[in-house]
């Protein structure tokens, strides 16, 4: 029998790769015995082009709409087996210039899933959320039992509805399952994240800013890796668990410019150093073991190769990033 899976914010960055993989439109091949329908209120971060690939596949149905219309979702969620929940507002900096949209978004939105998943019997919930609902840590990794401290009104608003995604598990018995990567990276990205609004702005011949003494620290994990560590949660997983999903390669923000300078053929005169931002977390580890010894996840993509492909993937399509950004905030 046919899984029927409700995918949210499934035209951004990570929602569509996740879709094109189920669906085949990737390497990563198709997940037999699923059908997809898309939630994604379509803001500047999701892109139907992002879709193009599976935009015919028989077993895809896209709908624009709110995460917050509880009517809306309602009439999705009745009509699904299972959920895979991305939708989220995610940029640290907007984040920071106004939290109102997090706040709304990334917890009424989720509650408002939350209460239609309950009401309709849904079998499984997965919240994707991300690594920064620690906090940052000065050495070591973050097990999943640390506890949140997140420093940032996104990381704040993603820590609240993990809390919220958790409660009905607790409360109602709801099958919701967790996951927390740390830093994406990889095709289709939107340009106010660090590596495609550096590489963008790189070919376009502009410069690209660099927070601070750049000495902060990130672990980097491709799109691919990330999305195979959500369906070994979605299909193998416990309910009520967390799980850490990293890519195993940390560097300074300085160390990932001088990689980002040279695939793109620019010296350091194109890098002009900013003001940092503020609260900004020094440094971000997720220790991953427990998804590798539970569920058999390791990262298969080298990150030396998978920035190469990344960058050419940008310079290839222009026109994507192009229509897409013709203008960004500073990022990161």
């Amino acid at each position: 029998m046919r899984t029927r899976l409700l995918v949210t914010g499934g035209a951004g960055f990570i929602g569509s790769h996740y879709v094109r993989s189920v669906l085949g439109g990737t390497s990563s091949g198709e997940v037999a015995g699923v059908s997809v329908t898309v939630l994604d209120k379509l803001t500047y971060a999701g892109n139907l082009a992002n879709l193009a690939t599976v935009a015919d596949h028989p077993r895809l149905r896209f709908v624009p709409g709110d995460i917050c219309d509880p009517d809306l979702v309602g009439e999705l969620v009745k009509d699904a087996d299972q959920i895979v929940h991305f939708a989220a507002e995610s940029h640290v900096d907007r984040s920071i210039a106004g939290g109102d949209e997090f706040v709304r978004t990334n917890v009424l939105g989720t509650q408002t899933l939350l209460a239609a998943a309950l009401r309709h019997g849904v079998e499984r919930v997965v919240h994707v959320s991300t690594d920064e609902v620690y906090g940052s840590i000065a050495e070591g990794s973050w097990p999943e039992s640390h506890p949140l401290a997140p420093n940032s009104p996104y990381a704040a608003s993603k820590a609240a509805s993990d809390l919220v995604a958790l409660s009905y598990h607790r409360t109602h018995g709801l099958d919701v399952r967790v996951t927390r990567c740390s830093n994406n990276y990889g095709p289709y990205q939107f340009p106010e994240k660090v590596i495609p609004l550096f590489v963008t702005r790189l070919l376009r011949g502009g410069t690209v800013p660099l927070y601070g003494d750049g000495s902060q620290v990130r672990e980097w994990l491709h799109v691919d890796d990330h999305i195979r560590g959500v369906e070994l949660v979605r299909t193998a997983g416990s309910p009520g668990e967390i799980y850490n999903i990293g890519g195993g390669t940390e560097l300074t923000n300085r160390e990932l410019t001088a990689l980002l300078l040279e695939s793109c053929e620019a010296g350091w005169n194109r890098v002009e150093h900013v003001t940092d931002r503020l609260g900004h977390d020094q440094r971000y580890s997720v220790d991953w073991s427990k998804i590798r010894d539970r569920l058999g996840y390791r990262p298969q993509q080298d990150f030396t190769a998978g920035l190469a492909r990344t960058v050419g993937w940008y310079r290839e399509n222009p026109g994507w990033w192009q229509s897409a950004s013709p203008d960004l905030p500073v990022g990161g």
